[in-house]
């Protein structure tokens, strides 16, 4: 990427970071942290969603500072005053990165057992659902489980073309990754 954008992208996170950590109702109630900034990055920069995505990643990745800054940020605002995960946010970094860590080997292997227990496409189903969830969780700014029975919901009175439409894309993806 360019480095005068990567600069430019870096003083409008570090600014935004900054203002928010200072006042917090400049995220909307109920509204994403993380969203805020990058909405941010996407005005101030006029970026894609996508473009500033990145930028935003490339970002904290090169500078660790400013992404514990943002981190930081993000569990006020999401744990400590909005009271969600609690326990989580008034642990050590290295309490809450060993607790990560251990989470993330846990979903591995048990997606791997899935695997070859039930096979891949029932894992992929698994990961399409969680990722569908999230999303809606992120955009409405309820938490993940309400989103899950939410989609649940909606799939249940559209259970003959979400399933569709499931099968289509998990046989799509399976394709794909046998021509590579």
């Amino acid at each position: 990427m360019d480095p005068d954008q990567v600069t430019k992208a870096e003083q409008i996170i570090d600014s935004e970071v900054n203002a928010v950590s200072k006042d917090s109702s400049r995220i909307k109630r109920n509204s994403c942290a993380a969203c805020h900034v990058l909405f941010t990055l996407v005005d101030g920069m006029q970026l894609n969603e996508s473009e500033a995505a990145d930028m935003l990643t490339e970002v904290l990745l090169e500078k660790p500072e400013l992404n514990d800054r943002f981190i930081d940020m993000v569990e006020k605002i999401h744990m400590k005053e909005r009271m969600q995960g609690a326990l989580f946010a008034i642990k050590t970094r290295e309490s809450k990165d060993r607790y990560i860590d251990s989470q993330f080997r846990n979903s591995l292997d048990e997606l791997l057992g899935d695997a070859a227990n039930y096979g891949v496409e029932i894992v992929l189903r698994k990961l399409i659902m969680a990722n569908v969830a999230l999303q809606i969780a992120q955009n409405l700014g309820i938490d993940y489980h309400a989103a899950t029975e939410e989609l649940y919901y909606y799939m249940r009175k559209n259970d003959q073309a979400t399933h569709e439409q499931l099968m289509e894309l998990i046989a799509s993806l399976l394709s794909r990754s046998a021509r590579k």
